[in-house]
Order: structure tokens, then C-alpha cells, then sequence
């Protein structure tokens, strides 16, 4: 549907500024989106790179194992049909880290990988299973303790102060994962 509506409002905007006269403004526009993208680009150019880079070096030491064992307790209560799957709780351990940085960039890979591993042991492959749906849950209210990815936006767009949005990035992000946990933890023990 976007596929449709984003080449029709292009259109139209840029009929509309040929009848209206206003060309050169289309043109100043169509140049100054092109620059503000760029300038966009390479500010999160570098901070994916930066975080991206940490997350390797995390999986590659033992920071993951004591990073997963701090969260053990969280994954065992959210993920109970996991109990076995080491490798599924290290990845959403890998996951919920790069979500609480801030990384939505890095924990997309991550969160790819959770849910194959994931569906490897899924019974119903047509179907998502119950840590399978707790983990969409977790990672669409992504937790975030640093939001990094907003924090360069801001940066970007020359905010006087582009960290002033850490508090209100925190209780909406704490809110969306307590309401999406309860009500997922509801929904499952119905389905059953």
C-alpha cells in the first residue's frame, strides 16, 4: 500500500508546485532533503558502527556469559519453554542488551537469530510459540536505558540539548514492556 501512496503524494506535490508556480521551491526542497538525509546517514554511520563494533567484542568475550547470567533470572520467568535452549537465551540476552543501549540497528541481526533458533524447537512451525511471542513483545517495547539512535537524531537536527529526551525514552519504553508483558502472560495462560 505505501508502494502506491508515496509515488502518488510525489506526484501531487509535484504537480501542485508546477501549477502553483512554485518549482524553484520544489527544487530547494528536493536539494535540502537530499543534504539532510546525508548529514543523517553519517551521524548513524558512526554511532552503529561504534555500538555495533562493542556488541562483537561482547560476543566474543566472556562478557556475554556474565551479561546472560544477570539475565537468566529475567529470560528463565519470561521464557519458561526455554529452559534448555542455552543458545536461544544467549541470543535474546545479546537482544535485550543492544535494545537497552539504545541499538534497535544492532539488535535487529540479534533478534533475527533468537527467532530462528527459536523456531528450531517450535513444534508448530506455522505458528509462533509462547517465547516466540513474549520475544516480539520485549523487542517492539525495546527497553531502552540509552537511546542512542534518537539521541543522534537530535544530535543532528542541532538540539540545544539532545539528551534531555532520556527520561521520557525511559518511562515509555518500561510502560510499553510491563503492559506488553502482563498482557502477554494473559493472553498465553487463555490460550492454553
Amino acid at each position: 500500500m505505501l508502494n502506491i501512496l508515496w509515488p502518488v503524494f510525489i506526484i501531487l506535490s509535484f504537480v501542485y508546485g508546477l501549477i502553483s508556480g512554485k518549482v524553484n521551491e520544489i527544487n530547494n526542497g528536493i536539494f535540502k532533503s537530499l543534504t539532510d538525509a546525508v548529514e543523517l546517514t553519517i551521524t548513524f554511520l558512526g554511532t552503529i558502527c561504534l555500538w555495533n563494533g562493542l556488541m562483537e567484542i561482547v560476543k566474543r568475550t566472556t562478557l556475554i556469559n556474565k551479561l546472560t547470567k544477570i539475565l537468566k533470572p529475567l529470560i528463565n520467568i519470561l521464557f519458561p519453554e526455554l529452559k534448555e535452549n542455552e543458545k536461544a537465551k544467549q541470543e535474546i540476552s545479546m537482544n535485550l542488551i543492544a535494545n537497552i543501549l539504545g541499538l534497535g540497528n544492532a539488535a535487529t541481526p540479534l533478534g533475527l537469530k533468537a527467532m530462528k533458533t527459536m523456531q528450531k524447537e517450535n513444534k508448530k512451525k506455522d505458528t509462533l510459540s509462547n517465547s516466540m511471542m513474549m520475544f516480539i513483545v520485549l523487542n517492539t517495547a525495546s527497553l531502552q536505558l540509552i537511546p542512542t539512535n534518537v539521541i543522534a537524531i537530535r544530535t543532528s537536527l542541532n538540539s540545544n540539548n539532545p539528551t534531555n529526551i532520556i527520561l521520557p525514552v525511559w518511562i515509555a519504553t518500561i510502560s510499553a514492556a510491563i503492559v506488553g508483558i502482563i498482557f502477554t502472560k494473559i493472553l498465553i495462560k487463555k490460550i492454553k
